[in-house]
């Protein structure tokens, strides 16, 4: 039943048992201590030398003839349990598994979308008159699945100009004052189309679906009326000319909140 290895290393048991039982009177804190380290030690070598669980029972009963009820024997019990978790939780073994060369997974990277800029019915805080300048309201839509951040505007020519219309909608069109009439433009503006015009603020639009996309921007000032602009353009919505396009990077970036109001000075 118990074969050489077994004896010894139930000596080391007993032999714990044996040392509590001379010191825990005299120094029970230290002793227990001592004890309970080496009664986890040589427990851990009963479970290495391959006690089979279902002979642990038989052998702690074997044990307690020597000692019932004892404190000691808690101890060993309790090293020996936390020897065979420790063993079992491990799986001890001697065949090492290695990884194969070129192991790898798969990836793959979102394809890109052009942003979209429409004009917003907010109005706008300061409006236009011949020879001053007023907001622009816009409204920004990434449809990407990543934030993007534009840095810049490029604008039509001086000579292009917004269309009039009787209502914030933008459905109706005003009489004499169209995009040939109006005289109102892209503030700072000139002979080259496409110049570009940098944002005071970089602007960061969320990913599809984020909470801040799409985003109503107001541009302060950015759209200017010149003293030539006809009378048929007095209380009139405009339609802004197509911008030309911006200068944007998609990527990880922190999303822009609202409200926000931006612009270009130059």
């Amino acid at each position: 039943m118990f074969d050489e290895d077994h004896v010894g290393l139930l000596a080391k048991l007993l032999a714990t048992l044996s040392l509590l039982r001379r010191s825990v009177v005299q120094r029970p804190r230290l002793a227990l201590a001592n004890v309970a380290l080496s009664a986890f030690r040589a427990g851990r070598s009963f479970v290495t030398a391959r006690l089979h669980r279902r002979e642990l029972p038989q052998r702690l009963a074997f044990l307690q003839r020597f000692s019932p009820q004892s404190l000691a024997l808690k101890i060993i019990s309790g090293a020996v349990g936390v020897a065979m978790v420790g063993g079992g939780a491990y799986g001890a073994t001697n065949w090492v598994v290695g990884l194969a060369s070129s192991s790898s997974g798969e990836g793959q990277s979102a394809s890109v979308t052009n942003l979209t800029i429409t004009a917003s019915a907010s109005a706008p805080s300061n409006l236009l008159y011949p020879g001053g300048n007023g907001d622009v309201v816009l409204t920004i839509t990434n449809p990407n699945a990543f934030p993007v951040t534009i840095t810049a505007v490029l604008l039509p020519t001086n000579t292009t100009y917004a269309g009039g219309f009787s209502n914030s909608g933008l459905s109706s069109a005003q009489t004499g004052c169209s995009t040939s009439t109006s005289d109102v433009i892209w503030n700072y503006s000139n002979a080259t189309s496409g110049s570009s015009h940098t944002l005071t603020t970089p602007i960061t639009v969320g990913p599809s679906g984020n909470s801040n996309n799409p985003i109503t921007v107001t541009l302060t000032n950015d759209a200017s009326m010149t003293t030539s602009a006809p009378a048929a353009c007095e209380a009139t919505y405009f339609s802004m000319p197509s911008l030309i396009g911006v200068t944007a990077t998609g990527g990880a970036a922190t999303v822009t909140g609202t409200p926000l109001t931006d612009s270009w000075t130059s």
